[in-house]
């Protein structure tokens, strides 16, 4: 039997997933879901986030648009305990249902502490909370910088401390310390602070930064965590005071500030001194200046008397020195007479030198070695011509050794240059008899394939050449004309012959003749 034909509408696959769609986002246009994240890896590369969230029993696929990432209030975190808003709806390439998140938070209290805990752990192995990076602001400021909002109670209360103490000026960055884009607006002005030019004239560098807020619920001072505040904190170059809540409240920034005051006002309290106390302390150390000078200029005026009566009478005082000089005196007339007589006994040694020196003397001494050379003049000649024949006669001697030297030395090495040109004549010929044999081997087997590639061996096997009467050979029966001479080659000799008949007719192809059975065992050429 036929299959029975059904009357529901045919559905392509993308109707169906729209109408399922549609379903289901008339169905949960609108929902609030608890449960843990899994499987966050932080935003995609389009600026997305996609990740599940979870119970014990189920699990949903999660997707956070760019756009509405960008003003969550703390950011997801694996294994957190969230609370998402958002609408249900599906994905037909997957042919999944997912949860389009418009809004996050944390689930209680608890999951806000862990959160906190798990930054904070963090943060200290980075080494942003160690004591060695704190600094001591300066004692009395010249500029206050501030970074809090312009229209609560806390800013009034700041000044208003400050114009009591000591009036300093006081530079405001605002901000929102709550909500939204509260935290990236904090470091930016703990930032745009510290970026102010100390040359600046129309804009003081602050000289201390107080960032400031009232108190509020850990999610009211939830800003302040923030990892983007912490770091601008950290690496901010001026002294940083945070006065964060009331002195029961503590937040991340607290541990990163040079300072923490218990609240703003006493952060005002603690950034400057009391004008008056300030002044009367300065008075009062003044004071305890001027008399402790006073008494030391006194002290000093007695001492100087004592060592006045200490010392002895000026004339006493000279005796000595007078003494000494005296003797001095008689030391230096000794020395003089002493130099005096050097100096004689100096010039007396120059005189006798200097009178040896004189163009007499010195011509009675020449005279004298003219003598001397006189004397020795005639035997000179004999003396020299004695020693030149001694020099000749050693010179001939050591000549002749060193002939005799040469010649053994040159005999030596011709008898051996002899003995080698015999062993390179007997090799040279060995080896050119090698040579010999060797070509000789060579032409004869060339010899024999030649004979054996020649074309006489194939007139041996019953071939003949035709050859026409300029000795050209004939290669085709076409070649030859008619009553044209020819001479036909065997292996036993040659016939002459004449072309008789019509040519026939020139085949495409030249082919050689090939013997065919009959006559003499010779196929007809004409």
């Amino acid at each position: 039997m036929p299959d029975p034909v059904s009357n529901a509408p045919e559905l392509s696959v993308s109707e169906l997933s729209g109408a399922l769609k549609r379903t289901l986002e008339d169905a949960f246009g609108h929902v609030r879901l608890r449960g843990e994240i899994s499987g966050y890896r932080g935003p995609h590369s389009s600026g997305h986030c996609y990740f599940s969230i979870k119970d014990q029993n189920a699990k949903i696929d999660a997707v956070i648009w760019k756009g509405v990432f960008s003003r969550l209030r703390f950011r997801p975190e694996e294994g957190l305990e969230v609370v998402a808003t958002g609408r249900i709806t599906t994905f037909p390439g997957k042919s999944t249902y997912q949860i389009v998140v418009e809004a996050l938070e944390p689930a209680g209290i608890g999951a806000l502490m862990a959160l906190l805990e798990e930054r904070r752990r963090k943060l200290q192995e980075e080494g942003l909370f160690d004591a060695a990076r704190k600094r001591r602001p300066p004692f009395l400021p010249g500029v206050i910088g501030i970074v809090t909002s312009p229209t609560g109670a806390v800013i009034r209360d700041m000044i208003h401390r400050l114009s009591d103490r000591f009036p300093r000026q006081v530079l405001v960055w605002p901000v929102r310390v709550q909500g939204e884009g509260s935290a990236a607006e904090i470091a930016a002005g703990i930032r745009g602070l510290n970026a102010i030019a100390a040359e600046d004239p129309d804009l003081p560098r602050p000289d201390v930064i107080i960032v400031a807020r009232g108190g509020g619920s850990l999610e009211d001072l939830w800003s302040f965590n923030e990892e983007i505040v912490v770091r601008a904190a950290a690496e901010s170059a001026i002294p940083l005071v945070s006065a964060i809540g009331h002195e029961t409240d503590w937040t991340l920034l607290d541990l990163v500030a040079d300072i923490r005051a218990p609240t703003p006002s006493a952060a005002a309290e603690m950034v400057v001194p009391v004008r008056a106390e300030l002044i009367a302390r300065v008075r009062d150390r003044d004071g305890r200046l001027a008399r402790g000078m006073a008494r030391l200029q006194e002290r000093w005026r007695r001492d100087l008397q004592n060592l006045a009566r200490a010392l002895p009478p000026p004339e006493r005082a000279l005796e000595a020195p007078r003494q000494r000089l005296d003797r001095a005196g008689l030391r230096a007339a000794g020395l003089i007479r002493a130099g005096l007589d050097r100096r004689g006994l100096a010039l007396a040694g120059l005189a006798r030198r200097l009178g040896a020196q004189t163009p007499e003397a010195r011509l009675a001494r020449a005279a004298e070695r003219l003598d001397g050379l006189g004397r020795r003049l005639p035997v000179l000649p004999a003396r020299l011509m004695e020693r030149r024949r001694e020099r000749l006669a050693a010179l001939a001697e050591r000549l002749g050794r060193a002939l005799a030297q040469r010649l053994a030395l040159e005999r030596r090495d011709s008898e051996r240059r002899i003995a080698g040109l015999a062993a390179l004549s007997s090799r040279l010929e060995g080896a050119l008899g090698a040579r010999l044999a060797r070509l000789s081997d060579r032409v004869a087997a060339r010899g024999q394939l030649l004979e054996s590639l020649g074309y006489r061996r194939v007139l041996a096997r019953g071939y003949a050449v035709v050859r026409d009467e300029r000795e050209a050979i004939l290669a085709s029966a076409g070649a030859a004309r008619p009553g044209a001479a020819m001479t036909i080659e065997f292996a036993d000799g040659r016939l002459g012959a004449v072309a008789a008949g019509e040519a026939p007719p020139r085949p495409s192809a030249a082919r050689p003749a090939r013997p065919r059975g009959g006559e003499g065992g010779q196929g007809s050429l004409f």
